[in-house]
């Protein structure tokens, strides 16, 4: 099951779509994004969505100005070269990891199953949650486990696992539970391991790295005045997404002219929005969604 989609209406209401625009959902999931998109596009609009997941295939849209794409969204560029499509009039983006992938517990998402160690949002990729827990060095575990989780004591927490693979491979969700115990107190055994869970599966799947070079591509996708709609979970993305929306970078700040004046390519629309109480109540999950929307800078 596929779950509902957070902030629907605000994030597509930030696309402001036109009837014969191009469209990307990058993010497709479930649909429902797409679904949404398609109910305000006319006859000559397009939307294109892309998806890594082998299980999203199955919810394709049978729509002919529909297109899904089987691929990583960090090459969106190419993917939309390939359809012959150079510019487009609005992006859309939603970070979360679906219910569905948390719910087929042998893909190892979810901290209530037991499953292989594996984490990967698309079976192609090599590296998986196993590689990192057996194969990582101790500075590289901590980094993962610091950054990506935001765990304190990451330092001991990379150094028990490394003494407990030099015991025996960690195979398993359950196992891995067994080696940390020391650090999983049962009142907060669920938040801690979400952390932990969360840092590998960032690190499996490149999403930073991912998320950095998606957006290094927005502003030359986007027509003039053209719309990105981005939901993010986490500080770590949010943060991202707000930098590059105020500086068109991520690190340092952005060069000025003659007169004191920067020239970066979005302009952010709005505020921060985040979920009504309402919506929190029926979708737990939103919980923690961060809406940012941005608009393309026209040409001067």
């Amino acid at each position: 099951m596929y779950h509902n989609p957070v902030l629907l209406k605000e994030s597509v209401d930030g696309l402001d779509i036109k009837e014969g625009g191009i469209y990307v959902d990058v993010t497709f999931g479930g649909g429902g994004h797409s679904k949404e998109i398609l109910k305000r596009l006319g006859a000559e609009g397009k939307l294109f969505a892309f998806d890594q997941d082998e299980d999203a295939q199955a919810n394709t849209l049978g729509d002919p100005r529909f297109t899904l794409i089987a691929e990583n969204f960090r090459y969106i560029s190419q993917f939309l070269k390939f359809y012959g499509i150079r510019k487009v009039d609005g992006i859309l983006a939603d970070f979360g990891v679906s219910s569905h992938q948390f719910d087929q517990a042998e893909r190892g998402f979810s901290t209530r199953f037991d499953a292989d160690l594996d984490m990967r949002m698309s079976k192609r990729n090599t590296l998986s949650a196993f590689e990192v827990v057996n194969k990582y060095t101790y500075d590289d575990l901590r980094k993962v486990l610091f950054e990506y989780g935001d765990i304190r004591n990451a330092n001991a927490m990379a150094k028990v696992i490394i003494a407990s693979r030099e015991v025996e491979q960690i195979q398993t969700t359950d196992a891995l539970k067994v080696a940390l115990k020391q650090f999983l107190p049962e009142h907060r055994q669920h938040k801690i391991l979400a952390q932990i869970y969360q840092a590998i599966r960032i690190e499996v799947n490149q999403e930073i790295e991912v998320i950095k070079e998606f957006l290094e591509q927005v502003p030359e996708l986007l027509n003039d005045n053209g719309r990105l709609s981005v939901i993010s979970y986490h500080s770590l993305e949010d943060r991202l997404v707000k930098r590059f929306i105020r500086a068109g970078q991520f690190e340092g700040e952005p060069e000025k002219d003659f007169y004191g004046n920067i020239d970066v390519p979005l302009k952010k629309v709005g505020g921060l929005i985040v979920p009504a109480r309402e919506e929190i109540k029926l979708n737990n999950r939103a919980r923690s969604a961060k809406l940012r929307i941005a608009e393309r800078n026209g040409k001067k």
